[in-house]
């Protein structure tokens, strides 16, 4: 998600490829940038951390909002940034758990999706007027359904399905796919 964001605001970075199967994510120096060992991370040598060292992030919802608050070039309102963040863990807890944890999936997606298609029928960014970090955590998980789960039927969701498909076109997200 953080890539996508990256590539779809234009914001320069330097992408580090760790080789998974050699546990490049439990070396040193990556778990001097997140401790947890897990992806995506971020070093941001432009803002200093508590360390007084660049700033040191790991989870994708706060690096989408350090990097929209910071990067995005774009002024938010305080409501547009609180309400980037309820997207943002919605996205990362509710939805995340409600897609891919079976149990969960059974019994909350129905209820989550047909909310979630009446909230995305207008068509428009959730928060303000673009496209911003809550549009990018929500679309990334929705668009990994087709992916993860071709079986499920999202014909009762239609907003949902066109999100997925103009998700599916945008350059940015191509390209961090790998579909180019």
């Amino acid at each position: 998600m953080p890539r996508w964001y990256l590539e779809e605001k234009g914001i320069p970075y330097e992408l580090v490829m760790l080789d998974l199967a050699a546990q490049g994510n439990r070396q040193p120096d990556f778990l001097a940038v997140n401790p947890f060992g897990k992806l995506p991370a971020l070093e941001d040598d432009s803002v200093s951390g508590l360390d007084g060292q660049p700033l040191k992030l790991f989870e994708s919802g706060a690096i989408l909002q350090h990097l929209e608050d910071h990067h995005s070039g774009e002024q938010r309102s305080a409501a547009e940034r609180s309400l980037t963040a309820q997207w943002l863990l919605f996205a990362n807890a509710t939805l995340a758990i409600a897609l891919f944890v079976p149990s969960n999936r059974e019994r909350e997606f129905p209820r989550l999706m047909q909310e979630l298609d009446r909230q995305m029928a207008s068509g428009g960014p959730l928060v303000g007027d673009r496209w911003g970090a809550a549009d990018c955590a929500v679309s990334a998980y929705l668009a990994y359904l087709p992916i993860f789960f071709p079986q499920e039927d999202l014909s009762p969701y239609p907003s949902i399905q066109a999100l997925i498909t103009s998700t599916r076109q945008r350059s940015a997200y191509r390209k961090v796919m790998g579909m180019d």
